[in-house]
């Protein structure tokens, strides 16, 4: 894992020495374990490295191969490597202790610009094709580690992260207001549409799942990888397809577990996490290792008296009882009593160089992070992606989907074993079904039907002169009314939109290079993603259950309370309110600064600023956590101060 940088002059002057070392000068804040560089000419290459698998240990990037003259950089896991090593005839005695950045630099020697496509783990890399004159890298699929870039008529720059790029003379550092009309108009947690932008004008990065060629001060990008469902797999019975899941998901957990580090893990309540947790511990048991699991929990002065009964805020029994099951574990739970959504955010700004939207989970998920590092993990496993693969399986959509086909019998037969499992009344979810089977129908029926939409906090002047709302209809964000949808769709444009994937790499990445341990997730391993999608539905939702897959084939891995466990679910960060009431008063009057102040005045929504401040402000109640009011309101003051710190 490195944070990597380089530069490559297209007037054919040699790079200045003070250019590169001022680059590798910025990434001192982040721990290391060697920094090196490579310069010939009018190229500069540069690493600022950290060990985590054992492959690793003594690596030193740049690297150049001078009899093919090839230079690489690379911050990169390769998780495929034993299938790389037979498609490239790389001889046995070699494979135990060959770096991935070599393995990439093989790949790319075999199939030169199509060798992203040959790749599976978490990657940015560059490497210098001296021969012929070619700055070519890339970003694994899902954007897992970021790549930044600066073009101009001279020069080509890139870097891991954003500040580095600061210290180039030319580099002007001007606010993106395409970018920044994107962040406030999307209501969910996406930042933006435009994958290459960023929040500055004059930095771009490379789009998850897309290589770059630079020749001659011509830059250009390649989409090497599409995901989307293709043919269904047809397998005998239950039991295969258990099976079948069994192996790809160990396969992809088991790669991810390589470090020579501690192995650590986040752990709730839930099916994503615990069945990674479950194979992780398992494989670790095999090298005489235990999994280290890390769990958020409320602190010990909150009362959860607000969330729905299908809800529960504190995951601790359900975690203890994976934990207990599994076995394995070392775990700890984290109440992290002193910070809160808004005693972190000047922390957050300066690790992701931009605004962000996830402030309710910001404090536990950094703290989970200094924790793990304080304790020597190399590798930290989640399960993310899990929801879109792995535990996919939405009973009520795929009850929509058998009326649509007119599979009556099959649908009586879903729709029974789903209510009698779930205790509800079988007349109103036939209702729910066919309004959603058929949604010009049920607008009919509910024409009176009133849904609470997102506040648009973009500054209505700002949206029309950006031209956002044409964008936002374009990519499906002008509608935050989900009654009608179907996941199957929301699935579908999931994949498709690399933007979906964006955010958590960027948090990943720059998380990663702080604390010096690698996040990753086997729920989005290529090859699980690819199998999860060639999947029948007919797998996901059964007799009732969904999530059917998972749970079925996680029998003896998960205990039966979490792995058969439908009516409810945990929700983190339901204590961020409450967490917060000794700075209310400073809250409050911040937001009051915001409104008056004339720097942000041109780019938010005042009114509906005014409005939330309006309803909120005399006491803090623990359920404004998940209101949309709370919701812009801080928002609005995360992208307050990105703009004082950065004007």
């Amino acid at each position: 894992m490195s944070a990597i940088t380089g530069i490559v002059n297209f007037n054919q002057d040699e790079v200045g020495i003070q250019q590169g070392s001022e680059l590798m000068r910025s990434l001192q804040k982040y721990p290391s374990d060697y920094v090196h560089t490579w310069n010939k000419g009018k190229v500069f290459l540069g690493c600022h490295g950290q060990w985590i698998t054992p492959e690793s240990i003594e690596e030193r990037l740049p690297f150049y191969d001078s009899e093919r003259k090839l230079a690489i950089t690379a911050d990169a896991i390769i998780d495929n490597r034993q299938q790389l090593f037979d498609s490239l005839q790389v001889d046995y005695a070699l494979r135990k202790k060959m770096f991935d950045s070599e393995l990439i630099l093989q790949a790319y020697r075999k199939w030169g610009v199509e060798s992203p496509k040959y790749l599976v783990g978490d990657f940015a890399f560059m490497i210098w094709d001296e021969n012929k004159q070619l700055l070519f890298g890339a970003r694994d699929f899902s954007g897992t580690r970021t790549l930044y870039f600066h073009r101009s008529a001279q020069q080509f720059a890139f870097c891991t992260v954003i500040h580095p790029l600061f210290t180039l003379p030319q580099i002007e550092k001007k606010w993106n207001e395409q970018w920044l009309a994107e962040f406030l108009a999307i209501p969910l947690t996406v930042d933006a549409m435009d994958c290459n932008a960023t929040v500055y004008e004059n930095i771009e990065q490379i789009p998850p799942a897309h290589s770059i060629s630079v020749v001659d001060g011509k830059v250009s990008f390649s989409q090497y990888c599409t995901i989307k469902a293709g043919e269904k797999l047809k397998l005998k019975s239950n039991e295969e397809y258990e099976e079948a899941f069994r192996d790809v998901f160990q396969t992809a957990v088991t790669a991810r577990i390589r470090t020579h580090h501690q192995v650590g893990a986040h752990l709730s309540g839930g099916l994503d996490s615990g069945s990674v947790v479950s194979f992780a511990a398992k494989a670790l048991s095999e090298e005489k290792k235990r999994l280290h699991t890390y769990s958020y929990v409320p602190v010990a002065d909150f009362a959860d008296n607000w969330t729905p009964k299908s809800r529960y805020s504190d995951e601790r029994p359900y975690i203890e009882s994976t934990v207990e099951h599994v076995g394995n574990i070392n775990d700890n739970y984290l109440d992290f009593p002193d910070i809160s959504p808004l005693s972190e955010v000047d922390d957050w700004l300066d690790t992701m160089e931009m605004p962000y939207k996830f402030f309710e989970n910001s404090y536990w998920l950094k703290g989970i992070y200094e924790k793990a590092h304080q304790q020597g993990i190399g590798v930290l496993l989640n399960g993310q992606r899990g929801n879109w693969t792995v535990s996919w399986g939405p009973a009520i959509d795929y009850q929509v989907l058998l009326m649509r086909k007119l599979k009556w019998i099959r649908l009586h037969h879903e729709l029974s074993q789903f209510c009698s499992k779930m205790g509800v009344n079988k007349s109103r979810v036939l209702s729910v079904v066919g309004k959603k089977a058929f949604p010009f129908v049920g607008r009919m029926l509910s024409p009176k039907q009133q849904i609470e939409q997102f506040p648009m906090l973009i500054n209505s002047q700002f949206a029309h002169r950006t031209n956002i709302q044409d964008k936002l209809r374009e990519h499906g964000f002008d509608n935050t009314d989900y009654t009608y949808q179907s996941s199957y769709d929301i699935k579908k444009k999931h994949f498709a939109q690399p933007f979906s994937w964006n955010l958590n790499g960027t948090i990943g990445t720059k998380l990663s290079l702080r604390y010096s341990l690698w996040e990753r997730d086997p729920t989005n391993d290529l090859n699980v993603v690819r199998f999860c999608l060639s999947v029948p539905e007919d797998q996901y939702v059964q007799n009732g259950v969904d999530r059917a897959l998972i749970r079925r084939a996680t029998a003896n891995y998960l205990p039966d309370n979490i792995r058969l466990n439908q009516k409810t679910r945990g929700v983190q960060g339901a204590d961020g309110v409450h967490r917060m009431v000794p700075s209310w008063p400073a809250f409050i009057n911040e937001i009051q600064m915001l409104i008056k102040d004339p720097v942000v005045a041109p780019y938010l929504n005042m009114v509906e600023i005014k409005s939330a401040l309006s309803k909120i402000q005399a006491a803090p109640k623990p359920q404004y956590v998940y209101e949309f009011g709370f919701r812009i309101l801080m928002r609005s003051l995360i992208f307050y101060r990105f703009l004082k710190r950065t004007a």
